[in-house]
């Protein structure tokens, strides 16, 4: 089976919801990105956005999570029904990274993956590169982020 047979270009699957807490926006930044904004709330409150936000970065590493959990529960969905899952690779790059609002402590992003193409490679023989768009929305609505993916698909 392939991913395009799963997933129809155009069909947005969500992935999951991930709430963010004070605790995990600081240790994350505190190891990754240790902006006063991302680790001392009180400091946050003088900058631009006003309040402790997460990393964009761990936006993304959120939306990875919520992709993993989402794609492991599919691939047992499959099997149940005796069917192969796509064998997914690595991704092969991404552009267009947006981080379009802040994401605030208490905030709930929903990730969302939709399939805009799939192709062959011509140098890997029974290699496809599948075009994604990747998206968060917060609890109200509002994009948090976007970005245009890839993922490699083996036969």
């Amino acid at each position: 089976m392939r991913l395009i047979e799963l997933s129809p270009p155009g069909r947005k699957v969500v992935t999951g919801t991930l709430v963010f807490t004070a605790e995990d926006i600081i240790r994350f930044a505190k190891q990754f990105d240790p902006q006063p904004f991302h680790v001392d709330a009180e400091a946050a409150k003088t900058y631009v956005f006003g309040g402790l936000c997460a990393s964009g970065w761990h936006t993304c590493a959120g939306w990875m999570k919520m992709f993993l959990g989402h794609w492991k529960t599919e691939v047992e969905r499959l099997e149940k029904e005796g069917l192969t899952a796509p064998k997914l690779g690595p991704s092969a790059g991404f552009r267009k990274l947006q981080w379009l609002k802040p994401v605030y402590a208490g905030d709930s992003i929903t990730y969302s993956v939709t399939l805009t193409d799939s192709r062959p490679l011509a140098s890997r023989p029974g290699t496809w590169i599948n075009m994604t768009i990747n998206e968060g929305i917060n609890q109200h609505g509002d994009p948090v982020m976007r970005y245009e993916g890839t993922v490699l698909e083996f036969a």
